[in-house]
């Protein structure tokens, strides 16, 4: 398949690669989502981000560059770890603390949003490729901290913005409780083990630019 969109502008022929003309797709979705939510647009605009989550999973995914089995595997093994973890913490309150979702992500089950496995999937691939291209050559263990790190990092601006805009709310306090983020860690850590060792040599560059995305979209509306 030719890996560039040919381009003729001004009698001038242009070509731009599709990975690359993705991210300019993923980078006008997230700054519309930024606008979207921080200027009186619409009141449900948050809504949306079910959608969103889709289209960035989908543009990331299309780029994934070796489709096997343990691709597969490593998607169902993703989804079911972080949509049981997230059902387990919402019913128990014991791995995440007492939280509740609230309508943003759409249908739930128990309380817990199906798209929420979407979301453990995305952040799980992005921040999983982005440390093959740091770590490339060294320990799975290594590189299996380090994505977890990554992924606990990037909750800690995700949750000011889901508590402002009703993703989910924590019962009986503002912010979350210190054990969210160790259990957090736990879970991506035994999710980043999966991607190791089925995903350990796959490189994605749309799934690297996605994460940066993630952390300017969510570092953005901490600082508006």
């Amino acid at each position: 398949m030719n890996q560039y969109l040919q381009l003729k502008i001004a009698g001038r022929a242009w070509q731009i690669g599709y990975a690359d003309l993705s991210i300019i797709v993923l980078s006008i979705l997230y700054l519309v989502g930024i606008f979207g939510l921080t200027l009186p647009i619409h009141p449900d605009f948050a809504l949306l981000t079910p959608v969103n989550l889709l289209i960035s999973l989908g543009l990331v995914l299309f780029f994934h560059p070796e489709w096997s089995q343990k691709t597969f595997l490593f998607l169902g093994l993703c989804y079911l770890m972080g949509f049981g973890a997230e059902l387990f913490g919402v019913q128990t309150g014991l791995l995440f603390g007492d939280y509740e979702y609230g309508p943003v992500l759409g249908p739930k089950l128990l309380g817990t949003p199906y798209m929420i496995g979407i979301n453990w999937i995305l952040l799980a691939y992005a921040s999983g490729v982005l440390v093959n291209q740091l770590l490339a050559g060294k320990s799975k263990w290594l590189k299996a901290i380090l994505g977890a790190s990554i992924m606990v990092l990037l909750d800690i601006f995700i949750e000011p913005v889901a508590i402002e805009y009703d993703f989910w709310t924590w019962q009986g306090r503002s912010t979350p409780p210190l054990h969210n983020f160790i259990g957090w860690w736990i879970i991506a850590f035994f999710v980043h083990s999966i991607f190791q060792a089925l995903q350990g040599h796959i490189k994605n560059k749309v799934g690297i630019a996605l994460l940066i995305l993630q952390f300017i979209f969510f570092i953005t509306l901490n600082t508006v």
